[in-house]
């Protein structure tokens, strides 16, 4: 093999075991300045800083002042989280304070099984 195709086969390997580096596109439907609402964008805010610093863009729409984005993407409760980006698009309904199950369904966690002894273990 040529230098040139060792280095590209390097480069690749480098990136595939590199963790992802995509671009979140998130947005929380809220409704009203609620505590529900209020404790929702709290925990989102935080898991996004916490796991997604600097690669995530969040929008926040309030369902009573911008009702016709809700109807397009068939929001039916508040709050709820959508996923855009990275596809497949996810919805999460609640105040986000169940972080794992946040980061699961965001794919920054791997999902676990439970063994017949009770202890835990990714699934591969």
């Amino acid at each position: 093999m040529g230098e040139k195709v060792k280095d590209e086969l390097k480069e690749f390997e480098k990136k595939i075991k590199a963790p992802s580096r995509n671009k979140y596109v998130l947005r929380l439907y809220i409704a009203g300045v609620t505590p529900k609402s209020t404790r929702a964008i709290m925990n989102v805010r935080k898991i996004c800083e916490e796991h997604l610093k600097g690669r995530y863009e969040l929008e926040v729409i309030d369902i009573y002042q911008q009702p016709t984005l809700a109807k397009g993407e068939q929001i039916i409760a508040a709050p709820t989280l959508l996923k855009k980006l990275p596809l497949p698009l996810r919805k999460f309904i609640g105040d986000m304070s169940d972080t794992k199950k946040i980061l699961v369904g965001l794919d920054l966690r791997p999902k676990e099984i439970s063994k017949k002894n009770g202890e835990k273990e990714p699934i591969r």
